[in-house]
């Protein structure tokens, strides 16, 4: 069976996923251990030279782990794959992995706080080097590409003002100035299902897979993928040297179990934030809204014909400052105020104070990032409830 021939839910299912052969267990049992059995010293040597496949050490690889990076690489169209306890533990491995005392990295000035922590005050204490400009503005990625420069990131919808950056026109923009440079996409507002970096150029992806990927709320994760070059040395230096902070099975696992049902739900989760944005766009108590459904969007256009669907992610902004925007938050029943996102909940968290609060103030302002900004992760519950809780929170 080809099953590049085969629908994105079918895959989902059953890419890399087998019963069972010793019990014909359909569902795939948690490998539960830290070691594995050589059947001799030689065996053993192989294995660890490479020389043949096979576990032997969960914090290098696992079973249950083995599926999901399979399974997630093959869904991303990428060629390879590796899972890590967080999304952070996935970003800092592979840019330690790929990064060298000396290089450079051009990254959006839009990110999630925590990755924008590790880029403009970690990382360079390790002598690496990083700038941060406008992804929107196609001469600022040019002039700010330096010799050195080794790695361009960035994350499209951004995190959390919902920019939506043009990935074909900046991979070609990048690898005509220098073929060599990694051009690193974080996925994870929009997941595989919804927009497939890869097909557009971009060489390595990765994925907070607490998220989405998983989609209940109970699991830390992250997600690498690539080509095999790329990911076995990240495997090599970035899992078992760096960071070693790899998945356990019984969260590989959770992820496995989520990614069967990834489609269906991002579905849903689309079609309520759609219901949400387009109510809160009309509420007169609301004084703008961003997001990528919505045809007042500056990248609505971009946003079709790069995703599939506009995501599940809203921000807002009310009539009344920061004192109305916490009043929101606190006042509102059904969501749940919280960090993070892609759960079957509903949440909504204050992005100045909460996700991005590693930011300055002039960091903030340089990112688009207001104090009465508002963030919602739109869940799976009825529409209907959740405008209405909206609705009264903003009374």
């Amino acid at each position: 069976m080809d099953f590049k021939d085969l629908g994105f839910s079918t895959n989902a299912i059953h890419y890399a996923s087998h019963p069972d052969e010793k019990t014909g267990a359909l569902s795939t049992p948690i490998y539960q251990t830290s070691t594995f059995v050589f059947k001799s010293a030689a065996h053993g040597g192989r294995i660890f030279k490479g020389e043949e496949k096979g576990f032997f050490y969960t914090r290098i690889n696992n079973p249950n782990r083995d599926i999901i990076e399979k399974k997630v690489a093959f869904l991303e169209g990428a060629e390879e794959g590796i899972a890590f306890s967080s999304g952070m533990a996935a970003i800092s491995s592979m840019f330690l992995s790929l990064l060298d005392k000396g290089d450079h990295i051009l990254s959006s000035n839009v990110l999630y706080g925590a990755t924008f922590g590790l880029l403009s005050k970690q990382l360079p204490r390790f002598g690496i080097e990083c700038s941060f400009v406008d992804f929107s503005d196609e001469t600022k990625i040019t002039n700010s590409l330096k010799k050195n420069t080794k790695i361009v990131y960035l994350e499209t919808p951004s995190n959390p003002t919902l920019k939506v950056f043009d990935l074909q026109k900046i991979s070609d923009i990048i690898h005509d100035y220098n073929k060599d440079i990694k051009v690193v996409v974080d996925n994870t507002f929009a997941t595989p299902y919804l927009q497939r970096p890869i097909e557009f150029g971009v060489d390595i992806v990765v994925h907070s897979a607490t998220k989405y990927l998983n989609g209940h709320g109970d699991v830390i994760a992250g997600f690498v993928v690539g080509s095999a070059e790329d990911i076995q040395n990240i495997r090599k230096k970035g899992l078992k040297l760096l960071t070693g902070a790899s998945l356990s099975p019984f969260d590989s696992y959770l992820i496995y179990r989520g990614l069967k049902t990834l489609s269906i739900r991002m579905e849903r989760h689309c079609s309520n934030a759609q219901k949400v944005a387009e109510f809160l766009e009309k509420h007169p108590g609301v004084a703008e809204v961003n997001y990528p459904g919505l045809k007042s969007h500056p990248e609505y256009e971009l946003a079709k014909k790069q995703m599939k669907l506009p995501g599940a992610i809203i921000v807002f902004e009310p009539k009344g400052g920061f004192d109305k925007a916490v009043h929101i938050i606190d006042n509102t029943k059904l969501w749940t105020t919280a960090v993070s996102l892609g759960d079957c909940e509903s949440l909504i968290e204050h992005p100045a104070s909460m996700t991005h609060a590693s930011f300055s103030k002039e960091e903030l302002k340089e990112a688009g990032i207001s104090e009465s900004l508002i963030r919602l992760s739109v869940g799976l519950e009825d529409a209907e409830d959740l405008i209405d809780d909206l609705d009264q929170a903003l009374s």
